[in-house]
């Protein structure tokens, strides 16, 4: 695909164009990524693209609750579901719309939508390709059958991939030690949001229904079979038996039901909100955070936590660790309820621990989590593709 169309800025600065694929703009770590890219980089010199699918059943659509206005190309086929024939219909939209739109780069996020996604861009001549890992399918969502079919999949994949991109040093780890990429196609770039002002706690509590006098844990995130309901539900009946006082906050949504057994022991101190567009409220309610998933990339829900400065209890699986510190910003356990709760007990019998804690954790999120650290991140990776490719010439503060 030929450079020589290239649009200019209205300083006549040339703009690079960007096609971001995405399967689905469900609320979760990708879509809070891709919406912060979408708003936040340099318009001067960046042109973008989104395609996404539509969400599924049971999900919140991140667009329509927490982006209104962000606009979006939407093609059927590109959600969740694999079904050859939409499949096959979807890649050549994708297609069609890149020729229309003959991106620089086109930059893809999710298993399916990478998929699809890097294909078209092949098929379509699209010059470079950029693949985001927001985690990996390699523990905890297949049968070994499968886990094999996706890898040997991914490997290909990656030989088509100009630039792998890993949300943290653990995920990148994992997906080499797979043979997925080489090491050297990798960058780091781990995830960067905000959050709208909060409530103070005691309107924020009253917003929810919660009591005033109580200690809060809270949930944030989908529920679905590789984040462990059950474990979370396990994890909040051993907390009560021991801190009857303390309540559980479950806001998000997904697939799987909750056992009814749990929630009755539960009673009145389980709250579920469902999904809400202000997670903001629910931080400012809680005391901590609970996670208590089999694999995540890095969760976009435990930054949030630290930047609402509260400390978190967490399962070590992915790059969880590069996000809680632990012993400092929080706790970190293996994925058995006995630790996790405890972990749990501790910080709900402690006020002043939490206190410590949360003030670390929005010091240490603040940091290295924030939308701007993200957007400089992914312009300084395009210029590093551009200039490589002689479309730029890097400019002095970025040579």
């Amino acid at each position: 695909m030929s450079t020589a169309t290239q649009r200019t800025s209205g300083s006549g600065i040339p703009r690079l164009r960007v096609m971001r694929v995405i399967a689905r703009m469900n609320i979760g770590g990708p879509a809070v990524q891709v919406s912060a890219l979408m708003r936040g980089m340099d318009p001067e010199r960046f042109e973008h693209r989104l395609v996404t699918g539509f969400v599924g059943p049971g999900e919140a659509d991140h667009l329509d609750q927490r982006a209104p206005g962000l606009p979006v190309h939407r093609i059927n086929g590109l959600g969740r579901a694999v079904r050859p024939s939409d499949d096959a219909r979807c890649l050549a939209e994708l297609v069609a719309a890149m020729r229309r739109f003959r991106p620089h780069i086109v930059h893809t996020h999710t298993a399916k939508a990478g998929a699809l996604g890097r294909t078209a861009a092949v098929l379509a001549r699209v010059p470079s390709r950029v693949h985001t890992f927001h985690g990996h399918l390699l523990h905890g969502y297949f049968s070994p059958a499968k886990t094999k079919v996706v890898v040997t999949a991914e490997r290909g994949l990656a030989a088509l991939t100009d630039r792998l991109v890993a949300v943290g040093g653990r995920v990148r780890d994992d997906l080499v030690a797979a043979g997925i990429g080489k090491a050297g196609q990798y960058t780091v770039v781990p995830p960067g949001t905000s959050l709208a002002p909060a409530p103070d706690p005691a309107k924020a509590r009253s917003m929810l229904g919660l009591p005033q006098g109580c200690p809060v844990v809270a949930y944030v995130g989908r529920i679905t079979g590789i984040k462990r309901p059950d474990r979370l539900l396990a994890v909040a009946r051993e907390v009560h038996r021991a801190v009857p006082e303390a309540h559980f906050v479950v806001c998000g949504a997904g697939d799987l039901r909750p056992d009814p057994e749990a929630v009755a022991e539960l009673g009145d101190s389980l709250h579920q909100l469902g999904w809400r567009a202000d997670v903001e409220t629910v931080y400012a309610a809680a005391d901590m955070v609970l996670l208590t998933s089999d694999n995540e990339g890095m969760p976009v829900s435990l930054i949030e936590a630290g930047l609402a400065g509260l400390p978190s209890v967490a399962t070590d699986v992915g790059s969880v660790a590069e996000v809680v510190r632990d012993g400092s910003t929080g706790f970190l356990a293996a994925p058995r309820t006995a630790d996790l709760a405890r972990h749990t007990v501790t910080l709900l019998r402690d006020p002043q621990l939490r206190r410590e804690m949360g003030a670390q954790a929005r010091a240490f999120a603040t940091r290295r989590f924030g939308e701007e650290r993200l957007v400089a991140d992914t312009q300084a990776l395009y210029t590093s593709i551009a200039v490589a490719r002689g479309w730029w010439t890097a400019p002095s503060s970025e040579r």
